[in-house]
């Protein structure tokens, strides 16, 4: 095979239009998110003022947005945060730390994401098969100074790694073809929450959604680790809005397709999430929905029987199926970007023969994400954000920072925030108070992995920096 033909198959399609684009993003921050969350939300400060995390979720979702179309316009290209660390601090020190630490972490929290998608795709089928929410293995091993390990599986974990599987089937093909896949899948997204609102909004009783609890604004440590807590949960919800931004060399006219597509999801999920969270607290109690598994199912055998109950779990069936989609599609071109540029494993540098899309990648990220699905669903949402936080939020905050200190870097520029430097300064806030109010447990989680990464780090980088110093002695 001739050079051309090699580069060749280097080479991305560019395909995604601003519609699938949206589409992606929304479908992405939608999913099964709010549908398995909106309970937790309610529960962590006791009442549904914790709407109030909803609010500030938004604010910081549309400050980050303008963060993320900073860069993507700047530098639109496939792999998200890890391309921006690339173009921005190239081989320096700092950006192969940064750029290793981005894929490090990506490991532990991208794969998750993935999972959650399936995990609670499987949680809503069990709603119409019960079946799935039995147990089918366990065994306890008892190991030398750990004591007992009971490790149990059920029925509900196998059915969403058969999900991750068949999601996989769908994803494993030409970027064309998935994005019209994705259009379709977004459509019944739109249709699903569309009747949770206009079933909410049409039987909307103000006295249950505004029956907040006496004590409820007393502004003590409870009242702040609640939401923190409910902003934890609002991010999660909103994460995705800047999905497109992993496939940036797929997009039609990146620079200005992928800030439009961003700034656009925002926007209307914000109102989305907002109406659909209100309609169901105006016609369930909040101590019924704090408490419910499958409160979408509830909400609507509430209004309309178990008939219309049936019906909206399969729509949110084909929602979650959306979502883990999207982050499958989207996620599975960061091992591919970073390899590319030779920071990750050559062997996931390559796009399929005839299909043009990084095949080794996508079947990298579905498999550990298989693995995730053993998890339990709680425990793999909290562990996302403190797993992530730092390294990209935060470092791209930073990074945009130093992008409009550097002329020749902040000339490409072809969208700035306004009134800049507010909204970053809002979203890096918003990040440190989510990230600071966290569980001990996931708090740990995600600091331990920036430790252990920089650590590992260190080590890769010494025989990884062979190779450049015996470049400069020759």
């Amino acid at each position: 095979m001739g050079d051309s033909q090699k580069e060749s198959r280097l080479m991305l399609r560019r395909g995604l239009s601003l519609l699938q684009a949206v589409s992606l993003n929304m479908s992405m921050m939608v999913g099964i998110g709010p549908f398995i969350t909106i309970p937790t939300f309610v529960a962590t400060m006791g009442g549904p003022h914790a709407m109030i995390g909803w609010f500030l979720g938004t604010l910081i979702a549309i400050a980050d947005g303008l963060v993320w179309s900073e860069l993507a316009s700047a530098f639109p290209g496939s792999g998200g945060t890890y391309h921006f660390y690339d173009a921005i601090y190239g081989n320096s020190r700092l950006g192969r730390l940064l750029k290793f630490l981005f894929v490090w972490q990506f490991l532990f929290s991208g794969p998750l994401e993935v999972a959650t998608g399936a995990i609670g795709l499987a949680q809503y089928v069990g709603y119409l098969w019960p079946v799935l929410k039995g147990e089918a293995f366990r065994h306890v091993f008892d190991l030398p100074l750990i004591g007992q390990i009971d490790w149990r599986i059920e029925y509900g974990q196998l059915f969403a790694i058969g999900v991750m599987a068949a999601i996989t089937l769908l994803a494993y093909r030409r970027i064309e073809a998935a994005g019209r896949l994705m259009v379709v899948l977004w459509v019944g997204m739109l249709i699903t929450v569309a009747w949770v609102i206009v079933a909410g909004l049409s039987h909307f009783n103000a006295a249950l959604a505004f029956d907040v609890p006496g004590g409820a604004w007393t502004l003590d440590s409870r009242f702040a680790t609640g939401l923190g807590a409910a902003l934890g949960i609002a991010m999660y919800d909103f994460l995705g809005y800047y999905q497109i931004c992993y496939l940036g060399d797929e997009v039609t006219d990146p620079e200005r397709t992928i800030p439009r597509s961003i700034l656009i999801s925002v926007a209307v999920i914000a109102v989305v999430y907002l109406t659909m969270n209100v309609s169901i607290l105006g016609v369930l109690p909040w101590e019924v929905v704090a408490a419910s598994q499958h409160v979408a199912s509830d909400f609507m055998f509430h209004l309309h029987g178990p008939g219309a109950a049936s019906a909206i779990t399969a729509m949110i069936i084909w929602t979650a199926l959306a979502s883990t989609f999207a982050a499958l599609l989207g996620y599975s071109r960061v091992p591919f970007a970073a390899a590319k540029s030779g920071h990750f494993f050559n062997a996931l540098a390559k796009t399929h023969p005839t299909g043009d899309f990084p095949h080794r990648s996508l079947l990298l990220i579905s498999g550990l994400a298989m693995v995730a699905c053993l998890a339990d669903l709680g425990t793999v949402i909290a562990a996302l954000l403190t797993s992530r936080i730092l390294i990209q939020f935060v470092g791209q905050i930073a990074t945009v920072g130093y992008l409009r200190t550097v002329p020749a870097l902040s000339e490409r520029l072809m969208f700035r925030m306004p009134w800049f430097p507010v909204p970053a300064l809002i979203a890096l806030a918003g990040w440190l108070y989510a990230f600071g109010t966290s569980g001990i447990r996931t708090l740990a989680y995600g600091v331990l992995t920036m430790v252990v990464g920089l650590v590992v780090f260190q080590v890769w980088d010494r025989r990884e920096s062979k190779p450049y110093a015996a470049d400069l002695l020759d």
